[in-house]
């Protein structure tokens, strides 16, 4: 039997760039200075990072400065609820298909917050977005792509009726960003990671509008000036830089790579409906990197211990990628 893995599992984390990733860790192997340091060695490797923040500012159209790095994406969402928790009433209204994490950054930065229904195409249900807005204008809360189905939500009506309401639209982009179009101009904060782009674990980003920051020095982690005072610790050097030398190789094939996705996509679900294989959100607009089936079997155990002896990793979720 073949060792090789089949994986499919991109979603959950996409396998490195290692000719990327060893260029940067053999760049450490020499310049591994503190960057929190006072000697000039600290304060060019601290440079190093300072370009990784102009890198986001390239990409996302928002100011260097204002973007903050820490470990994960879990992280990265509750850096977003504790920096403006102070500027709201403790309300927030949120999509039904975010990661938990989120759900549980809302709770612990304090506030309570009611859930949009989803439609059966996989969106939102902008109607009843907007009634709970009526009842209570408060900060909307929408992942640009769901991480199961893959079906894109509609940011641009979300902003229509989030500047009716006069509240501000936060959005985790950890299944968006450096894959697909983002429309960054409509979001007053947003978190991504750089394992989902194959850029290794260790980093991740927040961006807030700097206006809408409660306190000047928000953080959950304090003791240390680093990241302008948002997450003292010493900064995994390696890992931001890694993530900025990744998304600026995956910009530039953004198209090419998409283009190509979307025929293996269409090929696959192809078969599986073949196989009486039910795709959700079908007819949605979904990014081309994932599709989301429900199998015509009761037995999904066995079939996960198969796919398992035959070397498929995480295969019930038909996540795709190149």
């Amino acid at each position: 039997m073949s060792k090789k893995i089949r994986y499919f599992d991109y979603n959950a984390t996409h396998p490195p760039f290692t000719d990327i990733l060893v260029k940067i860790q053999n760049d450490y192997f020499s310049d591994f200075y503190n960057p929190s340091g006072p000697t000039r060695f600290s304060l060019a490797r601290q440079g190093k990072i300072e370009e990784a923040r102009k890198t986001l500012e390239s990409y996302t159209g928002k100011p260097a400065k204002e973007f903050v790095f820490s470990s994960t994406g879990t992280e990265a969402n509750h850096l977003l609820t504790k920096s403006i928790r102070g500027k709201f009433s403790g309300s927030a209204i949120v999509s039904s298909l975010e990661h938990s994490s989120l759900y549980s950054a809302l709770e612990f930065a304090g506030f309570d917050f009611q859930k949009i229904r989803s439609l059966p195409s996989g969106e939102i249900d902008l109607d009843h977005l907007e009634g709970l807005l009526k009842i209570n204008p408060s900060p909307i809360f929408i992942l640009q792509v769901a991480n199961e189905s893959g079906v894109i939500q509609p940011l641009e009506k979300v902003y229509l009726l989030a500047q009716k309401y006069s509240v501000p639209l936060f959005s985790d982009l950890m299944q968006s960003f450096g894959k697909i179009k983002v429309p960054f101009e409509f979001l007053d904060g947003f978190t991504f990671s750089g394992h989902k782009i194959g850029a290794g674990m260790g980093a991740s980003g927040t961006w807030i509008r700097s206006d809408l920051i409660s306190e000047k020095e928000y953080a959950i982690f304090r003791g240390g000036n680093q990241e302008n005072n948002h997450r003292a610790g010493t900064e995994n050097s390696p890992s931001i830089l890694s993530l900025s030398e990744v998304l600026k190789h995956r910009i530039l094939k953004q198209k090419e790579k998409n283009e190509l996705l979307k025929c293996f996509q269409t090929q696959i679900e192809a078969v599986l409906e073949k196989c009486n294989c039910k795709i959700i959100g079908k007819n949605a607009n979904r990014i081309s990197s994932t599709s989301f089936c429900i199998l015509p079997t009761d037995d999904v155990d066995f079939f996960m211990i198969g796919n398992g002896r035959s070397r498929f990793c995480n295969f019930y979720r038909f996540f795709l990628q190149v």
